[in-house]
């Protein structure tokens, strides 16, 4: 009988994207079972590779666009995809105004913005796309998404009518919102946030407080920022009857998450859950009449808050499917998965290894691991038949 084997893993960072893992396992199974029809599902969870996944999984194109980095005087080459399912767009907040393009000595998250990001949108809506899915995880910035507004026509006025400069260091000196100028197509878009980040805008567990160190902030810094956002917060409920400053999830990418519900109609979704509804994952693995492979680089106690295998695992869960999961490193508290549908999980290092040579051996080690859990199903198997 042809054995169906559904793929879904994640990148492993720095080593492989989901499609180079997907491709990397389906050379190890089928050097068992040469004839197993394999159905690949890149996998992301809302942050670095969402774009690539989605495009991967759905045979769908990328549009490049020059845009704003995450400094006013700077432009990146980024790219959003759309998809070949649907009239969606999908978009990485990081493509644009992502931390990793900001070189350590220069961030600052009084200065950065995400302009770039509404730049994004806007070169989206002009595709004609009528759903944009948001990834916003991975920030250089602490704009509350003011940028983003920015871009799509909002103007930020301070006491003398005059627009306040990018960044979320200025956000105290804005006293009025004026929207006049404001992209109408916004409204007509469905736009769906993918993040597995729950911070509120402000306070002690806030965007600032959280993540703004990492960004560049120092304590005092962090304390502007908190402030700044607190009032920004005031000014947007003032003229815009929009309440975001304790919502779950508003303090994501610098208070971006905030931003989108405040200036758009935007829904915030896990996203997992968000990128295995848009490749139909549920479907697939309920057709798969043998086993189900994820992974990522690591895993860990946090990868049940969110990340992608624990998602696919509790779809296979759902329909009693086994589920192996391959990572690089196994941390503490990864068998927590085990209670929510993890058949195993195996590590994919045959031998210790500096983090360079483990890096660059990735594919070779996801096949071989591939491989010899292939080798043990297909002994069951026989097993089961004599």
């Amino acid at each position: 009988m042809k054995k169906k084997f559904v793929l879904a893993p994640d990148s492993f960072k720095e080593s492989l994207s989901a499609l180079e893992v997907c491709q990397a396992m389906e050379k190890g199974i089928k050097k068992v079972f040469p004839k197993a029809e394999i159905i690949s599902m890149p996998m992301a969870d809302g942050g670095e590779g969402t774009t690539d996944a989605l495009i991967d999984a759905t045979g769908g194109r990328r549009v490049y666009k020059k845009v704003q980095g995450s400094f006013a005087n700077t432009n990146v080459e980024a790219y959003f995809g759309i998809l070949g399912n649907s009239n969606t767009a999908v978009i990485e907040m990081a493509k644009a105004n992502g931390l990793e393009l900001v070189a350590l000595e220069d961030r600052n998250p009084m200065i950065t913005s995400t302009y770039g990001t509404g730049q994004l949108i806007k070169a989206a809506m002009d595709e004609g796309v009528d759903k944009i899915i948001i990834g916003i995880g991975g920030s250089a910035t602490n704009d509350g998404g003011s940028g983003m507004a920015r871009a799509l026509g909002a103007k930020f006025l301070n006491k003398d009518q005059e627009e306040i400069p990018l960044g979320g260091g200025f956000l105290k000196e804005v006293r009025t919102i004026d929207m006049s100028d404001f992209d109408p197509r916004v409204e007509e878009i469905e736009i769906l946030i993918a993040t597995d980040v729950t911070n509120p805008l402000t306070g002690n567990n806030c965007a600032s407080y959280v993540f703004g160190p990492q960004k560049g902030a120092t304590e005092e810094m962090v304390k502007v920022l908190d402030e700044n956002l607190k009032h920004y917060a005031e000014i947007v409920h003032n003229d815009l009857g929009k309440d975001v400053k304790n919502k779950p999830g508003a303090g994501a990418a610098g208070g971006l998450g905030a931003g989108l519900l405040a200036f758009t109609n935007a829904k915030m979704q896990l996203g997992i859950e968000l990128v295995a509804q848009t490749i139909y994952l549920e479907d697939k693995i309920k057709e798969a009449d043998y086993v189900l492979f994820t992974g990522e680089g690591g895993m860990d106690y946090q990868t049940k808050f969110g990340k992608a295998p624990y998602g696919v695992c509790k779809i296979a869960k759902k329909y009693k499917k086994p589920c192996f999961a391959l990572a690089g490193y196994i941390g503490d508290g990864a068998d927590v998965l085990y209670d929510e549908g993890m058949t195993a999980i195996f590590g994919v290092l045959s031998q210790a290894q500096s983090l360079s040579d483990a890096l660059a051996d990735g594919a070779k080690n996801v096949e071989r691991t591939s491989e010899n859990i292939t080798r043990v199903l297909a002994m069951n198997e026989q097993k089961a038949h004599l």
